[in-house]
């Protein structure tokens, strides 16, 4: 890491209620970030409710709290802020458990410093990318506007988000190639929710699956692929947005996010992607029996690739093991899926599908990744 100016340096709040591995962070650290340290989850806090904190290095084991816990309260009521796990009694389960919570690494103690500052590099330059799209979302609406405006609303904002990309990052987005656009989108939703991010990568794996079972051409399957990655872009365009809050049916869906259908396809309809991600986007929530939205489209009339996202969408969202969520166990939510065919979904999609799920049980719960190109 290099030393920045005053005005450019990143805050940084040690929770650690050890008084070597604090001092040895501070050391470190000091030279390009404004340490604060606090000794317990209590003191972490009240440092946060007054100090503007980047990013935070947290133990797992403090006097008055476990580490995940004050994780969870803090990734709720600070979403913005970026955590690294630093930790002497950590296992590959608590880790992750932290990655699921938010948190952007996990370090064992004793840690080697080289490790220790590239990860916070990247963790600080990773929040100075999302900060970026965060302010953009919620200040471009031309974003999700008519097309002209779409456009230029993405030339500003690639523009921007390119600058803030170190030499050894991926630039292929700003060729407008719809797979090379992938690390832009994936930050897209994880300024909006990390949750989000999650879903729908795991939608975009169930989606995946299907297109394979389905004997898709590998055309299709690539396009699937990213329209069920996608599937949700368009509530990166709300102020407000979390997962946790999200309904889980389409019939329960709020007002507010029956909007985001429409708004998704007004957003990617200036890319040059393929028209089929733009149908997933804008179809995902019609139903077999009619009765979805936006349009009230109905059986056959729905393209195909968006009935198949349908599907997948509804099972995460039943099954998903967020914070803030109760999820149902996959034989629970099978039922449920069951019960709603021939309304709410291609009945001949249901075998299928519910066969893949049951093969892919066991390594689902963990995919929480970029849909591979």
């Amino acid at each position: 890491m290099t030393s920045e100016k005053p005005a450019t340096r990143p805050t940084v709040l040690v929770i650690d209620d050890e008084a070597g591995p604090r001092d040895a962070l501070k050391v470190i650290l000091r030279p390009f970030c404004t340490i604060y340290c606090a000794e317990s989850a209590t003191a972490a806090l009240d440092i946060l409710s007054h100090k503007p904190i980047d990013l935070i290095t947290l133990d797992q084991k403090l006097p008055d709290r476990h580490g995940l816990e004050l994780l969870q309260d803090i990734k709720h009521t600070y979403p913005d802020i970026e955590v690294v796990i630093v930790t002497g009694y950590g296992s590959l389960k608590c880790a992750m458990e932290g990655i699921r919570h938010g948190a952007a690494g996990y370090l064992l103690k004793p840690f080697n410093i080289n490790e220790l500052t590239s990860l916070i590099q990247q963790t600080v330059e990773k929040k100075r990318r999302l900060d970026f799209l965060r302010q953009c979302l919620r200040n471009s609406s031309e974003l999700w506007g008519s097309k002209e405006d779409s456009t230029r609303a993405w030339h500003t904002l690639q523009t921007g988000y390119a600058a803030l990309c170190t030499e050894t990052d991926n630039h292929s987005f700003l060729s407008h190639s719809d797979m090379g656009l992938l690390p832009l989108f994936s930050d897209i939703l994880e300024a909006t929710d990390r949750q989000l991010l999650n879903h729908s990568s795991r939608v975009s794996f169930y989606a995946t699956l299907m297109g394979t079972r389905l004997n898709l051409t590998l055309s299709e399957q690539k396009t699937l692929a990213l329209g069920a990655f996608l599937h949700d872009i368009g509530k990166t365009s709300f102020s407000i947005y979390k997962f946790s809050e999200d309904q889980a049916l389409p019939s329960r869906a709020p007002i507010l996010c029956k909007e985001h259908p429409g708004r998704g396809t007004r957003m990617i309809a200036s890319l040059e992607l393929p028209t089929e991600v733009g149908q997933i986007i804008a179809s995902h929530h019609e139903r077999w029996d009619g009765q979805g939205y936006p349009l009230g489209l109905q059986g056959t009339e729905i393209p195909f690739l968006a009935r198949i996202v349908g599907i997948a969408q509804l099972f995460d969202h039943l099954t998903a093991d967020a914070p803030g969520r109760s999820p149902l166990s996959t034989d629970q939510a099978i039922q449920q899926i069951s019960n709603q065919a021939h309304t709410h979904f291609d009945p001949e999609l249901l075998e299928p599908f519910l066969d893949v799920v049951k093969e892919s049980a066991a390594a689902v719960p963990t995919m929480s990744t970029v849909p591979a190109a």
